[in-house]
Parts: C-alpha cells; structure tokens; sequence
C-alpha cells in the first residue's frame, strides 16, 4: 500500500517524506480522525515525528487534495482520505462519530440548487445529523428502566 501512497503524494509534485506517508496510512486506516487522533496514530510508529511536522502534512496533503478537511458545526476538524467524489457525512449528536454517505440524487455535486445566484456549483457540503447505533442501544435500556420505576 505503501507504493500507492508514494505514487500519490508523486502525482501532486509532493516530496515522498515519512511523516507523509504515516499520515496517509493513519487516515486510511482511521477515516474522520482529528489533528490530535493523527498525531498520537503516526508517533505510535514513528515517536520521533513532531506535533508541528503532522501539522505540516495534514495542511500540504489538504492542499494538494489527497486529503479531505470536514469540520461539522461544534466539532474539531476531521480528515480523510476519501476525496473526490463529494460525498456526504453523517455524525452523531452524542458521541461525535462520523460516518460517509454517498451522494443520494443524481451526480456530482448531488444536489441541484433551487437559485444558484449564478454561482458556478461544483461541489455541495450535506451533514447529516442524529443519533448513531451504538448510542442509540445505550440509550434504550436507560428509558426502559426509567419507565419500569413509575
């Protein structure tokens, strides 16, 4: 995998670096993570990599669109590498997780505007908001006894 990431970072005239190549394999690995998720995912292999150098990567791999930003209302920026193809996310209002969506109606940029004000469109952010599974089954056995109480 490690040849593909090389390719990559060749593709957009990115020097091939390892803090460059941990972060990818961190974000492959763990998609919507945080600057500081990424940080202790990359020192966890290389403990010589400084907080300022992931800063670094995370902003040159944005930049040059390896890697997607997404930052839902209230909530630390998230990276992934999934990018491209304008998909969406849905995110937990308890926990925080953060799951991709894919565009539902037509193609990119999913969505057509009512009134494009004569902007030329290309590409629509949707977050998706509610309660995920697992907060949801946490929750279900604290309403039933709180009913049985009565």
């Amino acid at each position: 995998m490690m040849s593909d990431f090389e390719a990559q970072l060749r593709a957009v005239s990115l020097r091939v670096t390892r803090p460059r190549l941990a972060v990818l394999a961190a974000l492959r690995d763990h998609p919507h993570v945080d600057t500081e998720t990424v940080i202790e995912l990359v020192r966890a292999d290389h403990p010589t990599v400084s907080h300022q150098a992931v800063y670094d990567v995370l902003r040159a791999l944005t930049e040059a669109g390896l890697v997607r930003r997404i930052q839902p209302a209230g909530a630390n920026a998230r990276y992934e590498t999934r990018v491209g193809d304008n998909h969406h996310h849905v995110v937990c209002r308890s926990c925080g997780a953060i799951a991709d969506v894919d565009c539902t109606v037509g193609h990119a940029p999913c969505l057509t505007a009512s009134d494009d004000h004569g902007f030329l469109i290309d590409e629509a952010e949707v977050v998706f908001w509610g309660i995920c599974p697992d907060c949801s089954a946490a929750a279900v056995p604290n309403e039933t006894a709180s009913s049985e109480g009565k």
